[in-house]
């Protein structure tokens, strides 16, 4: 939890771009990870330097080599401990002329660390607004993990733009949300193929931290933690970066973000390797048949990027693999021949066990667009019996453009501090959710149509066409209003005309 005093410490350095001339949010946050990879290495070789001092051996990783670069600059002065002592002017000079062009080696050598930098470009307009964010950044206390992952996410959150492909950030409650709901366990292998900031993969990665605390004493548990347990895909470049240091500052040492388009490439090398997706992929309209991989094809033959997506998420899934996925509402009842053959393989070929209709207003600023959550197990032999419905009308927060939070911080998110009344579950229905998700199987398969969750059975959805909308089966309640009659009504009016009258005449004889 971020204390208002690191808040605070943040806006000044954003404000501190933004007076200094750099107003993209998202070219602030590129700046700002390039100096915490910066100062993460110098972290990292402090605390090998530390260790071979200690055990009196020689170091064993030596992120910084010994002498000097090949313009003659010592590379102990690429060191964030040492440079953050420099004026201004050679500060911008070791940093633009000497650190950036390291980090772009880094990049072409494979290095883990700099495999995100090999075009990283410092950004900054004058060297004082370079010496003054260097100095705020190295103000701010980032020793706990969970200080640092907090602070990245304050500041991706001011990031209130969608991007040109129909990318834009899901919401931190909603994601979380969706991890409660396929609860990774230590041995899952997780993928998100349009990660974007890696929102799903750090979630994903604080449940087990608070669920499966366990997995960290268990040496080959803690191994596939840190490498081979998060893969996230994008194919834009300072994503790709933003998501790699986000996945730094909350703990996980080497995960697999990579660049890829993940609708154009072919995926037979990662077919069926992932036991759990977590995603809310980019809705660009369509694409050329040319430009689309040829094993998604095979699946779907279409050119809508979110029915491909759909299929994706079937091709990467192992056997017995889950996936919480958003999707726009036209996936739930689209007329044409490739969205009923999705929705008929989700139902019939695998087993499809929920669909959460989300409020249209969840992802504003952003985008308006009605979505769903979709929650299925790839089995290959079917499975469905029935599908649960869940109706989600409040989320915590306003629907509108402003998004205002309705209730303390305690009570918001499906896992809240403190327990909702009533009147506060009108305002969050994501403690509610999960509780009633627990029961699908259970007693949600006696609830009426008219509730608020409720189950269809697989008969039903196969003679509605595969229809997955909620509104297809849902029954409203309609409350018979008592009337006056008219005799009665204009009998009253008459009744106020007559006092109004006599009121009137009353005062001319007062006045008169």
């Amino acid at each position: 939890m971020l204390t208002g005093e690191i808040r605070n410490k943040v806006d000044q350095i954003w404000n501190a771009f933004w007076s200094g001339g750099v107003s993209n949010p998202l070219s602030v946050i590129e700046q700002i990870t390039y100096l915490l990879f910066i100062k993460r290495l110098d972290d990292l070789h402090t605390l090998e330097e530390s260790k071979a001092e200690t055990l009196g051996l020689e170091m064993e990783r030596r992120i910084f080599p010994e002498g000097n670069d090949d313009k003659g600059r010592a590379y102990e002065d690429m060191r964030w401990s040492r440079f953050k002592n420099f004026e201004a002017r050679e500060m911008m000079e070791v940093v633009d002329e000497h650190v950036f062009p390291f980090l772009r080696q880094l990049g072409e050598e494979g290095s883990s660390y700099g495999k995100h930098m090999k075009d990283a470009r410092l950004g900054f307009s004058s060297p004082s607004l370079l010496s003054k964010v260097v100095e705020m950044l190295d103000q701010i206390p980032m020793d706990d993990r969970d200080t640092k992952g907090d602070l990245y996410e304050y500041m991706l959150g001011k990031i209130a733009s969608a991007g040109q492909n129909g990318q834009f950030r899901t919401p931190r409650h909603i994601i979380q949300l969706m991890v409660e709901l396929t609860a990774p366990t230590p041995d899952d292998v997780i993928c998100d193929p349009a990660s974007g900031t890696c929102g799903f993969l750090v979630a994903a990665g604080e449940y087990l931290r608070a669920n499966h605390p366990e997995l960290f004493r268990n040496e080959k548990q803690r191994a596939h933690f840190h490498k081979d347990m998060f893969h996230g895909f994008d194919f834009d470049p300072t994503m790709l970066r933003i998501g790699a240091m986000n996945m730094v500052l909350h703990g996980v040492e080497d995960a697999d973000i990579s660049y890829r388009d993940s609708l154009a490439e072919e995926h037979n090398a990662d077919a069926g390797k992932y036991s759990l997706i977590l995603a809310n992929p980019p809705f660009a309209g369509s694409l050329d048949y040319d430009s689309t991989a040829k094993d998604l094809q095979k699946i779907v033959k279409t050119k809508k990027t979110e029915l491909l997506f759909v299929g994706l998420f079937l091709r990467l899934l192992k056997t017995g693999g889950r996936a919480a996925v958003v999707v726009p509402d036209g996936v739930l009842f689209g007329a044409s021949k490739a969205h009923k053959e999705i929705r008929r393989m989700l139902v019939e070929d695998h087993k499809l066990d929920a669909v959460i209709k989300l409020p249209s207003g969840v992802f504003r600023p952003y985008a308006g667009v009605s979505t769903a959550i979709l929650v299925f197990t790839k089995t290959g032999v079917g499975g469905t019996d029935h599908v649960w419905f869940y109706d989600l009308q409040a989320d915590g927060i306003s629907l509108d453009d402003k998004r205002t939070p309705l209730l303390p911080p305690e009570k918001m998110g499906p896992v809240p501090v403190e327990a909702l009344s009533d009147a506060e579950h009108e305002k969050n229905n994501l403690p509610d959710l999960l509780r009633r998700w627990a029961e699908k199987d259970g007693s949600e398969t006696a609830n009426s149509p008219t509730a608020q969750s409720f189950c269809v059975s697989l008969a039903e959805i196969t003679a509605s066409d595969y229809d997955l909308s909620l509104n297809r089966y849902k029954e409203v309640e309609y409350v018979e209003a008592e009337h006056q009659s008219p005799a009665d009504i204009i009998a009253e009016l008459r009744s106020i005309e007559n006092d109004i009258s006599d009121g009137l005449t009353q005062l001319e004889e007062m006045l008169s």
